[in-house]
């Protein structure tokens, strides 16, 4: 471990997150009982404020982080690499004492990285993996892998091949199928991917699922920088290409994200698939729980999301945060999964959960991420 340019006096915190604000999610899930707060200043930085989940996160980490004492310079890279760049150059030029990155292309940092090094900084990797850089001190991430398991888990549901608790379904099929990934420059994008096939293989080998396009692997899939019109497009040539002639039909889509579901959907509403799953809209999963796809399952419109509760994310990176600046080690739950092609990154994961139409009130609303009126409006 690089030595620690500054370490704060005073005894471990406990850390709860204040509320989100406007586009954030949720609330407060636990209490500041700090007898000291930490000093120093902590840069930030965001992949995008074009999506609802990351301005979440944003907001969270600050607040986590002021809750502790730190100052923060919170930075959003607008999807754009250089942008990101030149705000983490620019937060080690103002010399902050340890960085936090969600980068939006987890191989273009290691000039970044290497200037961190040289000034005794660490960097705390959030929730996308740093690649190619041997100065990536510690990950905080959800269990990824699991999350593509849990993403297909949800679309044999919604076939009927399983049924939510695990057991056997009374569907027989065959079905036809089609598979979106995420951007290849996102290290997750290639764990829940592979969760997501490990799960699917064995029907797929069987001829219960038909990849009736043939497009399987993550390179012919994948989504560049997981945006909803790009999705949109592929899957109004998919309709065109494979389905065009009307006699075969489409029944589900494995999705790794909302808001590439809603592109998703958008295209096969517009092909006449009907606006419901009862209409005989296919089946769609989804990740991250964003209030407009969380009303979408409400309604009936798209199956399934997964829900990273990202304040325990957020309050896991502040106490990682202040492990580090108090000269300590960061608690790892995993230091064999998350090799960034230098080194295996010590990390900390969480777990996540599958939302249905009948568990959001469970998940979502009891918890305080989002409100029963947020769910009924579709609007944070």
């Amino acid at each position: 471990m690089r030595g620690i340019k500054f370490a704060a006096m005073g005894a471990v915190l406990a850390f709860g997150l204040a509320a989100c604000s406007g586009d954030g999610a949720g609330s407060s899930s636990g209490e500041s009982g700090a007898a000291e707060e930490g000093t120093g200043v902590i840069g930030v930085a965001m992949p995008t404020q074009t999506s609802e989940r990351w301005i979440a996160d944003g907001d969270a980490v600050k607040s986590g982080l002021e809750a502790a004492g730190y100052e923060v310079d919170l930075q959003f890279g607008n999807d754009d690499i250089p942008t990101q760049q030149q705000q983490i150059d620019q937060m080690i030029n103002k010399d902050v004492d340890l960085l936090i990155i969600a980068s939006i292309d987890g191989t273009a940092l290691a000039t970044q990285l290497q200037a961190a090094a040289d000034a005794d900084i660490p960097v705390i990797a959030y929730d996308r993996l740093i690649r190619d850089s041997e100065n990536v001190d510690f990950y905080v991430t959800f269990d990824n892998e699991n999350v593509g398991v849990q993403q297909a888990t949800s679309l044999l549901v919604g076939l009927g091949l399983l049924n939510e608790d695990g057991s056997k379904g009374d569907a027989t099929g065959p079905f036809n199928i089609e598979l979106f990934a995420g951007s290849l420059d996102d290290n997750n994008a290639t764990f829940f991917f592979d969760g997501a096939m490990k799960t699917l293989q064995p029907y797929i080998d069987e001829g219960t699922i038909v990849v009736k396009s043939g497009q399987t692997s993550i390179e012919q899939v994948a989504t560049l920088r997981w945006l909803q019109e790009t999705a949109q497009k592929r899957m109004e040539d998919l309709l065109t290409s494979t389905y065009g002639g009307g006699s075969e039909q489409l029944d589900g889509v494995l999705s790794p994200y909302d808001g590439i579901s809603r592109g998703i959907i958008t295209a096969l509403q517009n092909a006449g698939y009907g606006t419901t799953i009862a209409d005989g809209l296919p089946v769609v999963t989804g990740q991250d729980a964003e209030i407009a796809s969380v009303k979408l399952i409400a309604d009936g419109t798209q199956f399934a999301t997964i829900f990273k509760d990202t304040r325990k994310l957020a309050d896991q990176a502040v106490t990682a945060a202040d492990s580090f600046l108090k000269g300590e080690e960061p608690e790892a739950n995993d230091t064999t999964s998350y090799d960034n092609g230098v080194k295996v990154v010590p990390s900390f994961l969480l777990e996540s959960d599958i939302v249905y139409t009948d568990n959001i009130t469970e998940l979502l609303v009891d918890s305080g991420y989002w409100t029963a009126e947020q769910v009924e409006s579709g609007q944070a």
